[in-house]
Order: C-alpha cells, then sequence, then structure tokens
C-alpha cells in the first residue's frame, strides 16, 4: 500500500483528466461514468497491492528520469480510464444485444484486469520514449508537463 500526499493526488489527478480530456469530455461525463473513473481512481492511486509501486520501482533509472513519478501515476490511472470506458463500451453493448442484465460476475475483476493491461502499457510507453523524442515530448503535452 502506497501513501501519497494531496499534492501527489492532486498532481496524479490532473494528468490523468489532462490525458482524458483529449478523448473525453471530461467535464460532460454521466454521473454513474464518473463515479466509476473515480473509483477506479481512488483504487490505483490507492495502490493496496503496490502493483504500482514495483513497477516504478523495477524501471531504469532512464526511465524514471523522463517525469515525476506523480505525473506517471496519473498516465497509468489515464490509460485505466480510457481502458475503463472501453470496456464499459462492450457491457453496454453485450447488454443491449442479449436484452440480459449484466451480472456481478460479468464486471468482477474489470477494475484488475484493466488495472495490469494499462500498467503495462503504461510502462512500455515509458521505456520506448526513452528514445523516442516524439514519443516522450506528446506524453508531457497531453500529461501538462512544460517541455
Amino acid at each position: 500500500m502506497s501513501k501519497q500526499t494531496p499534492e501527489y493526488r492532486e498532481q496524479a489527478y490532473t494528468a490523468a483528466v489532462n490525458i482524458c480530456a483529449t478523448v473525453l469530455p471530461m467535464d460532460k461525463l454521466p454521473e454513474g461514468l464518473r463515479e466509476a473513473y473515480d473509483a477506479l481512481f481512488d483504487e490505483l492511486l490507492t495502490d493496496n497491492t503496490a502493483t504500482f509501486e514495483e513497477a516504478w520501482l523495477n524501471l531504469p533509472a532512464s526511465a524514471t528520469k523522463l517525469m515525476p513519478k506523480a505525473h506517471f501515476h496519473g498516465f497509468f490511472i489515464a490509460a485505466a480510464w480510457l481502458q475503463l470506458s472501453m470496456v464499459g463500451q462492450q457491457l453496454a453493448e453485450k447488454q443491449a444485444e442479449s436484452e440480459q442484465e449484466i451480472t456481478q460476475q460479468d464486471t468482477d475483476g474489470i477494475y484488475a484486469q484493466i488495472a495490469k493491461y494499462a500498467l503495462r502499457e503504461s510502462i512500455r510507453k515509458l521505456k520506448k520514449a526513452r528514445t523516442d523524442r516524439r514519443l516522450l515530448n506528446s506524453m508531457r503535452e497531453v500529461i501538462g508537463m512544460p517541455m
């Protein structure tokens, strides 16, 4: 479990919102979706299983120097939010096609699966950004970091 300061939390949240706002109208999300995003944010920021912390510590120093940990945490959370949006869309389509309610069994573990995939992809991008300046600049731009 990872403890963060309010400043860390704010930096991660701002980064996540800035990134997602390039794709989703974050200020106009339906209440239910906003609640799902906030729940996922809290779960991933708290990092009860220390998955993010372990991944961060295992990154090469050349990768961790590219951006502050809080910004990368927000980057990862934004990737998870975008995955949540896609999964939510798929679940809604599945429910519409079958005219059956989505059961708890359908949704169990979705956050864990989303988080695992999002973290893996975020790490891959950060590592690649070590040698791909355009990718690094793009990541910094969507996070809202100075170049």
